[in-house]
């Protein structure tokens, strides 16, 4: 398996030759590399050490890269808070309530067991603009970064912020704390044996919620796959029926992203996450007069557009990935955000996706609204994305198929920020081509009002592209 380098950091698998895994030499230089960049982007006074946050998933590995990545910390001369195990959004905040000077955050998502990550944050708990980010990956290239001396190593702390991260959330205004314990709910969590099994249950017990867990001990021997699709939630479902619990809450291993399951054993489906969230908030800034601005990324569903327009609210688009929507969110000062994979980031606690805050506000909504979750999934816009790609032989091919579309399609309106998005707006559709930024493939994301309407217009499109290069 190829090494993936991004902006945002790097993520491979673990075991086998460097180059092709996340080996340890790696670990050590991206670390390095990391550090080394900290001085251009803020630079200390009178010498003062920075100071970095680093927390872990619970997946097999964390213990190993956390010694790696905290020793090359410490041997660059940076002080370092060690978090243990936590959620990203945990460690995100942490980086505020520590006043570091970034964070990195040892993770692979919904990445099966054998994967692992630096993720790596700036000194608002954010992820690294593409420009930072790009500064790493080419100090690390290079390979020219010094250690500190012996005089000059950096120290070690450890604090555990789950708690601090919890009362953050239940501060928020928009999360009703108290309708959420009088309505008596009963909720089932899978947490996939990672880190979701320590915040999400406590947080639960906190909003008065009777919460019933699975897959919640903190193993790092993932129970199923750990991506939150419905496919992967059989047992959530059987036992969110057999208990007859008012919702199902999967996360993934560090529990950035959420899925929820209705009481009647049937997926909420993962896109409409940050639609009912929205809604909620959109609801409570429209009854207090507020300007209401949300964002998601391109592939994202159009009901979020729908639900903040039905308030008086102007919905903006991103490209796609979290610090894209997050850069968007800053600059039109929007209300909630996130992307159509369950992720659901609300600045008025911090600028990253955040499965506590999404449970948190649904939960008060429903709590108001008084209905069960299967009835409030009805209430929204309904659509279905429908997922393919086209595999081709030669990547140069790509470009060639997107500058053409846009051509084609030039009469529908066009987004062409990432990759080429043509939106059928009488029809209410939409299609997205984007290109792998590892393979010589075209992913292709199609919605409409129902999923044979949305894998029909991603054919037609399939169809018009093998046609631009005669295949």
């Amino acid at each position: 398996m190829t090494l993936i380098k991004s902006i945002s950091g790097i993520r491979g698998t673990i075991g086998g030759e460097c180059g092709n895994a996340l080996t340890p030499v790696d670990v050590v230089k991206f670390t390095a590399a990391y550090a080394a960049t900290l001085p251009s982007r803020k630079p200390r006074p009178n010498g003062e050490k920075y100071k970095i946050v680093v927390g872990k998933d619970a997946r097999l590995s964390g213990e190993m890269v956390e010694n790696l990545v905290v020793g090359t910390l410490i041997g660059c001369g940076i002080d370092v808070v060690k978090c243990g195990f936590a959620s990203t959004p945990t460690t995100e905040m942490a980086v505020l309530f520590a006043n570091a000077d970034g964070g990195i955050i040892l993770t692979a998502s919904h990445n099966p067991r054998q994967w692992n990550a630096l993720k790596l944050l700036n000194d608002k708990g954010e992820f690294l603009t593409a420009a930072e980010g790009q500064a790493v990956l080419d100090l690390a290239a290079s390979e020219k970064f010094s250690f500190a001396e012996v005089d000059d190593l950096g120290n070690v702390e450890e604090e555990d912020f789950t708690d601090k991260h919890l009362d953050a959330v239940l501060a928020l205004p928009a999360v009703d704390a108290e309708a959420i314990k009088a309505a008596g709910f009963t909720v089932v969590v899978d947490a996939i044996n990672s880190v979701g099994g320590i915040i999400m249950p406590r947080l639960l017990k906190r909003l008065g919620v009777k919460c019933i867990e699975i897959n919640c001990n903190p193993t790092g021997d993932f129970a199923h796959n750990p991506e939150p699709l419905p496919v992967n939630l059989v047992d959530l479902c059987t036992t969110v029926v057999k208990e007859k619990a008012d919702l199902g809450v999967s996360v993934d291993p560090d529990v950035d992203r959420l899925a929820f399951i209705c009481e009647n054993g049937e997926p909420f489906v993962e896109e409409y996450t940050l639609v009912s969230v929205a809604d909620y908030l959109c609801s409570l800034a429209e009854k207090e007069g507020k300007p209401i601005a949300t964002v998601s990324n391109l592939s994202s569903t159009r009901a979020l557009r729908d639900v903040t327009e039905k308030h008086g609210g102007k919905y903006f688009a991103s490209a796609v990935g979290e610090v894209n929507v997050t850069t968007l969110m800053h600059k039109v000062g929007a209300l909630i955000g996130g992307e159509g994979n369950g992720g659901v980031i609300y600045p008025a606690i911090h600028a990253g996706r955040d499965a506590m805050v999404g449970v948190a506000l649904f939960l008060s909504n429903l709590a108001h609204k008084k209905m069960k979750v299967s009835e409030l999934k009805k209430t929204y816009p309904q659509y279905f994305i429908a997922k393919n790609k086209i595999q081709l032989s030669d990547s140069a091919l790509i470009d060639k198929i997107l500058g053409e579309l846009k051509n084609i399609y030039a009469k529908e309106e066009i987004n062409d920020i990432d990759g080429v998005k043509i939106i059928f707006e009488a029809k209410k559709q939409w299609v997205h081509l984007r290109k792998s930024n590892t393979e010589p493939i075209i992913r292709i994301y199609s919605e409409a009002s129902t999923m044979e309407e949305a894998e029909a217009l991603g054919n037609e499109v399939i169809a018009v592209a093998n046609k631009i290069i005669g295949a």
